[in-house]
């Protein structure tokens, strides 16, 4: 079977300027998010150590995966972890720009093999964000943003709120995005399933109750985009069964599945230019795809839309779709960020009292603030939070902005762009 036409994504232009330069890079990111697919329109050579025969070769002979033209991708190269220090060595040896591309979907393990510091460049990449699907042509660019010139802001977007639902459901994953109703689900379901049954396993982690991770990740899923502590999350998780486990028990599900991508939080953003006090530090919890957390919660696009999705008991402000949105504009500003070399983080003063959804700064440590509505239309409650940043920082806010499901971009009479989700781009 053929593989169908590459779409590009926006972390190419990303890795472009970079094989021009550096002899080494690895592309990392969960299973399915499109890893292997981007880095194959560059190599030419690949070794493919999913494959149980590549990955016998390799193993009896681990300098032959360093052979032939450049470049030379070493797909899932953790099946064979020798791959690593074997192409640090041979950066060190003078490798020439653009030699080696490795796809991987855990972390490098902190111990057995070198960090790579300075020798393997990591790029993320996620699932796929608004902008790169079949939504819209975004009209609003993260990276205008962060230059501070407050330009004008414009465009239109036929999305609605279904639209919204129906990609929170369709999910991020390339090879998922041809599939719906039935066999999308089932699709989603084996995907959570081998997370269980197989990915902890492969890292080392022998698990005595997979149901006990299940409910966890649940429970996770339904503290999406908040800052519920992990007790909260390990009670929703074992309501109804018994004796809470020890922490010794559930930071290793977190801690693995940090290191499989699965679990993706935003941290929380602590400044060092201004004076704002009684910041709260925890992350704020998402999943690598909000279509994870529904299925995990058992929701579909009429369940959401009516209310009635729920989940396990973790208090957040407003309807489990309103936490979900916020997951997918969050995804996509991260990936829009990334290209502009920005960071995203989130805002919580102690208490609550303040919150912004999303920092985007520079190295610089300007930012520019983005709070998620899921809401047509924005009124002055929907922006107080901002207009407080704003006056916390100065000229450091680089720009503010208010990411809606309605149809028009623009700027307020106070400065303030709204900006439909589907218009927002690198």
């Amino acid at each position: 079977m053929s593989r169908p036409p590459y779409a590009a994504r926006v972390v190419d232009v990303e890795l472009d300027e970079l094989t021009a330069a550096l002899p080494a890079l690895a592309i990392e990111g969960a299973k399915g998010v499109g890893k292997t697919a981007t880095a194959l329109q560059r190599a030419a050579v690949i070794h493919e150590l999913d494959d149980p025969a590549q990955r016998a070769l390799a193993a009896a002979d681990p300098a032959r995966l360093l052979d032939g033209a450049a470049p030379v991708l070493i797909d899932e190269w953790q099946y064979v972890p020798e791959t690593w220090d074997l192409v640090r060595r041979a950066v060190d040896a003078g490798a020439s720009p653009g030699r080696f591309l490795l796809t991987g979907s855990t972390r490098p393990p902190e111990r057995g093999a070198h960090s790579g510091a300075a020798r393997i460049v990591s790029v993320r990449m996620r699932p796929l964000a608004l902008c790169e699907r079949s939504i819209g042509t975004s009209s609003v660019s993260v990276g205008e943003l962060l230059t501070g010139r407050q330009a004008p802001i414009s465009g239109s977007s036929s999305a609605r709120l279904a639209d919204y639902v129906d990609e929170i459901v369709a999910s991020g994953f390339p090879g998922l995005r041809p599939i719906s109703g039935r066999a999308l689900r089932a699709q989603l379901d084996g995907y959570l399933l081998r997370i269980v049954d197989r990915d902890f396993e492969e890292l080392g982690h022998n698990l005595r109750d997979p149901a006990a991770l299940r409910r966890w990740m649940t429970a996770y899923a339904a503290a999406s985009s908040t800052t519920a502590s992990f007790e909260t999350i390990r009670d929703a998780a074992t309501s109804g069964h018994g004796d809470k486990p020890a922490k010794t028990t559930t930071i290793p599900y977190r801690d693995v599945l940090e290191r499989l991508w699965i679990v993706d939080p935003v941290p929380a953003w602590l400044p060092t230019r201004n004076r704002i006090t009684r910041l709260s530090a925890p992350p704020k919890h998402q999943l690598a795809d909000p279509a994870l957390a529904a299925r995990l919660l058992g929701v579909d696009a009429d369940a959401l839309l009516d209310g009635r999705a729920a989940g396990p008991p973790v208090p957040r402000d407003g309807p489990l779709l309103g936490s979900l949105f916020e997951s997918l504009v969050t995804l996509s500003v991260r990936t829009c960020a990334q290209a502009a070399e920005a960071t995203v983080k989130h805002l919580r003063t102690a208490g609550g009292r303040r919150e912004v959804d999303l920092i985007v700064e520079r190295a610089d440590g300007r930012v520019v603030a983005i709070e998620v509505k899921l809401t047509r239309d924005v009124k002055d409650h929907d922006v107080m939070h901002l207009h407080w940043l704003q006056r916390q920082l100065g000229d450091d806010l680089l720009d503010a902005v208010v990411v809606t499901t309605g149809p028009d971009a623009y700027r307020r009479a106070d400065g303030i762009a709204v900006v439909p989700a589907a218009l927002l781009g690198p």
